[in-house]
This record gives C-alpha cells, sequence and structure tokens, in this order.
C-alpha cells in the first residue's frame, strides 16, 4: 500500500505511512473476523478489525506512540485528559519511552479503565463530573508545570496514528467497500477517512446522545453537544474539533445515530456469538447494522471496527 495523492489537509496519507513505520513493533496488528452472511441476524458478510485487543484495550496506542515518537518531550513529562481510553494509551506509551505521565479523568471514567492508566504507572488525576472538567484541569496543570500536551483527538499527530488502523485493515481485507467506524472526538474517522478516501466509503456511527461530529456535520462547523449515553465514557465529546471537522466534512460518506438500546444489544450480540467483550463505545459501530440503520446493499462487503474492549464482563452478561 502506498501513499495516496497529495492533501491540502493538514495531515496526509504520507503522514499515516510515516506514523506506521515510526509505531511499528510498538503496537499490535490486530486481527480480522470474517462473519458470514446470516451472522447478528445481517444478510451480509461482515469483515471484523478486533482494535480492541490493541496495547491498553483499544486503537488510541497507535496516536499515543505516534505523537511521542515524533516530539521533544519535555521533563515534565506528559499530560492529557480522557474518558478513560486515551489516557490509558499515553499512559502505557509515556512508561514504555521512559516519560512521566500525568492523566486526568471525569468522576464518570469507567473503573476498568482507570486501573489501566493505575497499572500503566501514570499520576491519575480525577476532575469533575464530565471530560470537558478534567480537560480544563489538564489545560491547568500544563501551564503549571510545562507538561505536553497529548490530545484524544483533534491533533496532526493523534489522527495520523489513529489512520494506520485503516492502512492495516485495507492490507488485511483489500475488497472491502464500506466500513462502520463509532466515533467520539472523530480522531479515529478522521484518520481511517484520509487513508480510504476514493476507495472505501467511510460511515460514521455516534450514539443519539452523544453526537458532536454528526451535529458538527449538519451544522457545517463544530457546535457544543449534550452528552448523555450509555458509550458517553469513550464517545462522550462536547464539541468535535476543528481539524476533525474539515476532514470528515470532506471525506466521510454518511452520518447515523443509533440509540442506547441498540449499542446495548450489539455489545451484548457480540459476546454471546463471538466472545469478544467490547465496551459500549466498542460495539457502536455494530448497532448501525443489528438495529438496521444501516443496511447493506446486495453483495456489499461491509467492515466494522470494534475499537474497545474495556469493560467488566459482568457488565455484559447481566447488564
Amino acid at each position: 500500500m502506498t501513499a495516496q495523492a497529495a492533501s491540502p489537509l493538514p495531515v496526509t496519507p504520507a503522514d499515516i505511512e510515516a506514523a506506521a513505520a515510526r509505531i511499528a513493533g510498538r503496537v499490535r496488528r490486530t486481527p480480522v473476523v470474517e462473519s458470514g452472511a446470516g451472522s447478528f441476524g445481517i444478510d451480509a458478510s461482515l469483515s471484523m478489525k478486533l482494535e480492541l485487543v490493541q496495547h491498553t484495550g483499544s486503537f488510541k496506542a497507535r496516536g499515543a506512540f505516534n505523537t511521542l515518537l515524533s516530539s521533544d518531550v519535555p521533563a515534565a513529562g506528559v499530560a492529557a485528559a480522557s474518558g478513560g481510553n486515551h489516557g490509558a494509551a499515553v499512559a502505557y506509551a509515556a512508561r514504555a519511552l521512559g516519560h512521566q505521565a500525568d492523566i486526568f479523568v471525569p468522576e464518570t471514567s469507567a473503573p476498568a479503565k482507570i486501573a489501566r492508566i493505575r497499572a500503566a504507572g501514570a499520576r491519575l488525576h480525577v476532575a469533575g463530573t464530565r471530560y470537558a472538567d478534567a480537560a480544563e484541569a489538564c489545560a491547568r496543570h500544563r501551564e503549571e508545570t510545562g507538561a505536553m500536551d497529548i490530545h484524544a483527538y483533534d491533533a496532526p499527530g493523534t489522527i495520523a496514528g489513529q489512520g494506520t488502523v485503516a492502512m492495516e485493515w485495507l492490507e488485511q481485507v483489500p475488497d472491502l467497500d464500506t466500513v462502520l467506524i463509532a466515533v467520539g472526538g472523530g480522531g479515529l474517522i478522521s484518520g481511517c477517512a484520509l487513508w480510504l478516501a476514493g476507495k472505501v466509503r467511510v460511515v460514521a456511527v455516534e450514539p443519539e446522545g452523544s453526537c458532536a461530529l454528526h451535529a458538527a456535520l449538519e451544522a457545517g462547523e463544530p457546535v457544543d453537544v449534550p452528552v448523555d449515553s450509555l458509550a458517553a465514557d469513550s464517545l462522550g465529546a462536547r464539541r468535535c474539533g476543528d481539524l476533525v471537522h474539515t476532514i470528515c466534512a470532506a471525506h466521510v460518506d454518511q452520518s447515523l445515530l443509533v440509540t442506547d438500546e441498540a449499542i446495548r444489544n450489539a455489545q451484548t450480540r457480540l459476546w454471546t456469538e463471538l466472545q469478544v467483550a467490547a465496551e459500549p463505545g466498542g460495539a457502536t459501530a455494530l448497532a448501525a447494522l443489528t438495529s438496521g440503520v444501516y443496511r447493506p446493499a446486495p453483495g456489499e462487503r461491509v467492515g466494522v471496527l470494534v475499537c474497545g474492549g474495556n469493560v467488566a464482563l459482568d457488565s455484559i452478561v447481566t447488564g
């Protein structure tokens, strides 16, 4: 796979190629599971990219390593605000590369994600009830200490790193027609859409109660949205970034919304049919199919990204 044509955007396919070379050996090449027609009650074959088996349980390690390996990290280390998955990835990458990490999370972060952050040796700060509260506390810390910011989604290094998911996926399954990708802040879908532009249709899937990208695409610019969803600890951005919006407006083909009930159902079905334990955010892309919000055309080759697995198993089995 070679880089695509030059892009006027601040992140390019060449940046994704460079990120892939940079993070090689630091991240896992995650598997793809092929699911035949009839699985999950869907009359289409699915290619399911299991990014939830990445280091720290989500795709976020890719962007974290790319950012750290392409930056001069100050003595004060790095700082990140996160619902949980980004913080765990930054903590993991920072420890692997010998840097101190301070991670700021809201009170609503899942215990499984907080445990990941602590296990990676970061200094954990619980600040407020929303991601925005954690982001404000993180910003104050950076101003006081000089620590380097690693943004969860709206930064070139993060987006290029996350785009390596699509680069890898297309190498594994070159005949994809459409991919469905869950969206929180939008770093993952931005990177993937850049790589897949002109080759594979990209469909964004968000919870009805937390849909920053969908609202931005409708408004023509990023806007604040309420955040109230089962998947808010990973897909709970109040506002998508300017860079994310610019990329997605150019390269995302469709934006869909699903209910929390549909997300829970998809989460349960991933476990019962594949024994894959996905967090709600990780099951959100599949929810578009299992709920009928997205209906593949006959013969369409559909990819589903299962992007996160930091969840307590009993919440799936008994939830």
